[in-house]
């Protein structure tokens, strides 16, 4: 008999904002703090220092360097926020 497991994760979406979403993913293990967008096809990565307010890429799939520019600036924009809710959501995700 063959058996089936489906396991969901939870991908809370922090902001959407000009058809981007950013959002965290629940099965990323212990990671340092970071934010993925995605809009249609386009997606990427981005680790946030916090301790620098710095932006660092992770990776970044089908995006010219006018949707990076505008990604990077919607980060800065909201950098406390974003921060603010990883560490909301980790605190949620270890109850």
């Amino acid at each position: 008999m063959n058996s089936v497991i489906i396991v969901s994760y939870r991908m809370p979406t922090v902001l959407y904002i000009r058809g981007w979403r950013f959002f965290f993913y629940a099965n990323e293990g212990n990671e340092p703090i970071h934010i993925h967008c995605q809009k249609a096809e386009r997606e990427c990565k981005y680790w946030l220092d916090t301790e620098g307010f710095d932006l660092e890429e992770a990776y970044s799939l089908n995006m010219n360097n006018k949707d990076k520019r505008q990604v990077k600036k919607i980060i800065f924009e909201n950098f406390e926020y974003i921060e603010k809710e990883w560490n909301r959501f980790q605190r949620e995700r270890k109850k």
